[in-house]
């Protein structure tokens, strides 16, 4: 129940005004959830462009430095003290879920500030150390509002200036090692499969081809790295090959039954 209430309730804020609907990859001119949604998920498959951002000790990074894995992006303003701190601890659990199944160095996650005024890298570190964040291939980004900009372009993410700070929607984003937009995880409280599930798709199975044993060990990765909700985390179920040998055992001693059958029929059929 708690992903149900939280795909479309928890994941949208401010629900302030309805204008008319938008259509396609139109951005809405005010915030409204339903267009929200739609210009959101317009942006499934778009190619990311290559921008530059600073990380919180002021050092440039550029986007494409991430290509070759994937990508986890999530966009916040430190200012904001309800739903974006509530997005970064929902997001912190789900790296780790995903770390722990995955590999930690199998993707990287990027919080960018978008309200580039106040979200200086100094402000970036200080939000990271008040998150808790500690974990590896995490950076936090700033960037100049033009690139902050295009990179929403991109991604399908809206964010309008309110009374309270900004009202925006509630997404993390997953990014394909090309630099695609993959999948969009929407919610500020989600569960930790939501984003483990594309990852999973992009880190196993693009590598997953019949040709190699790589990619047969990756494939075999795929479908039976599952998620045991006891302990909210990925196991690697050996069941799926306990049924196949069992299967697999029944099958020859049905066919030795069947031979050693026929092998009297023949003898018998020989004696008279």
């Amino acid at each position: 129940m708690r992903a149900a209430r939280t795909v479309l309730a928890g994941c949208l804020l401010g629900l302030l005004c309805l204008p008319p609907a938008v259509h396609g990859d139109q951005p809405p001119s005010a915030f409204d959830a339903e267009a929200a949604i739609r210009y959101s998920q317009s942006a499934i498959g778009r190619q990311l462009g290559d921008y530059a951002f600073l990380d919180r000790r002021g050092k440039p990074v550029g986007l494409t430095e991430h290509r070759g894995k994937p990508l986890v992006v999530n966009l916040v303003y430190t200012a904001c003290t309800h739903t974006c701190p509530l997005i970064v601890q929902t997001l912190y659990h789900a790296v780790e879920v995903a770390q722990d199944a995955l590999g930690p160095d199998s993707f990287s996650v990027l919080t960018i500030g978008f309200d580039s005024d106040q979200d200086t890298p100094a402000r970036m570190r200080a939000y990271a150390l008040s998150q808790g964040v500690d974990l590896p291939n995490w950076r936090f980004l700033s960037a100049e509002r033009a690139t902050v900009e295009k990179l929403s372009a991109d991604l399908g993410f809206i964010y309008f200036p309110s009374p309270r700070g900004f009202d925006h929607l509630a997404q993390t984003t997953v990014i394909d090692p090309q630099g695609r937009v993959y999948r969009h995880v929407y919610g500020s409280d989600f569960e930790a499969p939501a984003l483990v599930e594309p990852l999973k798709e992009l880190v196993f199975g693009g590598r997953a081809d019949f040709v190699s044993l790589e990619g047969l060990i990756n494939r075999v990765k795929l479908f039976c790295t599952l998620y045991d909700p006891a302990s909210e985390r990925y196991k690697f179920d050996y069941s799926i090959f306990i049924s196949m040998a069992v299967g697999l055992l029944s099958m020859i001693g049905i066919a030795v039954i069947l031979v050693v059958a026929w092998r009297r029929s023949q003898q018998r059929a020989g004696g008279t």
